[in-house]
C-alpha cells in the first residue's frame, strides 16, 4: 500500500507539472498568434499604401530591360562592346505560415484497478514487428519508413533495450497498460508522452515566433510604427521616394528609346544604366 501511496503523490505531482506546461503552451501560442496578426494587418496596410506604386516601378524596369536589351543586340552587331544588363529580379514578399496543427494529445488509459504485469521483451519485440515490419506496410515512402524502423527494433530487442521498445510503441499508438502494465504504469507513461508532446508544441511555438521575429516584413513594421509614434509619416516618404524612381525610370525609358541612332550616346547609356544596377547591387 505504501508504495501504491507513493504512485498517487507522483500521479498527482506528474499532472500539475503537465498543466503548468499547457498553460505556458497556451500564452505562448497567444503570443505568436498576435504577433502574426500585427504583421499580416502591416503587410495589408503597407501594400494598400505602395503596391500600386511597386507594381509601377516593376512594369517600368521590365520595359526598361527589354528596350536595354534591344539597344545592346544593334549595337554588338555593329561591333561595339557593352555590358549586358540582367533581368530585373522582383522580390517575393515572404509567406507568413501559421501554426502547424497541433498533435492531438491521447486520451488517458483505463483499464483493471489491479496492477497489469509488463510484457516480456519478446512479446514487446512481436508487437513491435507487427507494426512496424515493411513486409505489412504498402510500396513507396511508408515502407521505407517502417525499413528503418524495424531495424532500430531489432538493435533494441539485440541489445535488450526495454526502453527503446517501450518508446517505439508508446508513440506509435500502443496502449500503454499493454507495453509496460496498469493501470498505475500506463497512467505515468501516458503522462510522460503527453509531457513529451507538449514541449515538443512549446519548441515549435518558439520557433516559428523566432521565424517572425526575423522576417523584414517584422524589422520593417517595428521601424515603421516607432516612427509613426514619433509623429512621422513613414509610408508617405516612401511613397514620394517610389514616385521619383517612377519619374527616373520615365525618363530613362524615353532616353533609351531615343539614343538608337547614335552609336556613342547609345554606348554611354547603357554603361550608365549598367553601372546604376551595379551600385543597387542588382547585377
Amino acid at each position: 500500500m505504501a508504495s501504491m501511496a507513493v504512485t498517487r503523490h507522483e500521479m498527482t505531482r506528474r499532472r500539475e507539472q503537465l498543466q503548468d506546461l499547457q498553460r505556458y503552451l497556451a500564452v505562448l501560442e497567444a503570443d505568436h498568434d498576435g504577433a502574426r496578426a500585427k504583421l499580416l494587418g502591416f503587410r495589408l496596410r503597407y501594400l494598400d499604401a505602395l503596391g500600386p506604386l511597386m507594381r509601377e516601378l516593376d512594369e517600368l524596369e521590365a520595359q526598361l530591360h527589354q528596350a536595354t536589351a534591344l539597344l545592346a543586340d544593334a549595337l554588338k552587331r555593329q561591333g561595339v562592346d557593352v555590358p549586358a544588363a540582367a533581368s530585373p529580379r522582383t522580390k517575393p514578399w515572404p509567406e507568413i505560415p501559421a501554426l502547424p496543427t497541433a498533435t492531438p494529445l491521447p486520451p488517458e488509459p483505463t483499464g483493471p484497478t489491479m496492477d497489469l504485469p509488463p510484457p516480456t521483451l519478446k512479446t514487446l519485440y512481436r508487437r513491435a514487428a507487427m507494426r512496424f515490419h515493411p513486409d505489412l506496410a504498402p510500396s513507396g515512402p511508408e515502407r521505407e519508413v517502417c525499413e528503418q524502423r524495424m531495424m532500430v527494433v531489432n538493435e533494441a530487442y539485440a541489445s535488450s533495450d526495454r526502453a527503446k521498445l517501450e518508446s517505439l510503441l508508446l508513440a506509435a499508438g500502443e496502449l500503454p497498460e499493454k507495453v509496460i502494465g496498469g493501470p498505475a504504469d500506463a497512467v505515468r507513461a501516458w503522462l510522460g508522452l503527453c509531457e513529451h508532446l507538449v514541449q515538443g508544441r512549446i519548441r515549435v511555438v518558439q520557433a516559428q515566433t523566432v521565424m517572425l521575429q526575423n522576417l523584414q516584413m517584422h524589422k520593417l513594421r517595428v521601424a515603421i510604427e516607432r516612427a509613426e509614434v514619433g509623429g512621422m509619416k513613414p509610408l508617405d516618404i516612401m511613397a514620394n521616394r517610389l514616385r521619383a524612381q517612377i519619374a527616373e525610370r520615365r525618363q530613362e525609358l524615353y532616353i533609351g528609346q531615343r539614343v538608337g541612332g547614335d552609336v556613342s550616346l547609345a554606348a554611354d547609356f547603357l554603361r550608365t544604366r549598367y553601372q546604376r544596377l551595379r551600385g543597387l547591387g542588382l547585377q
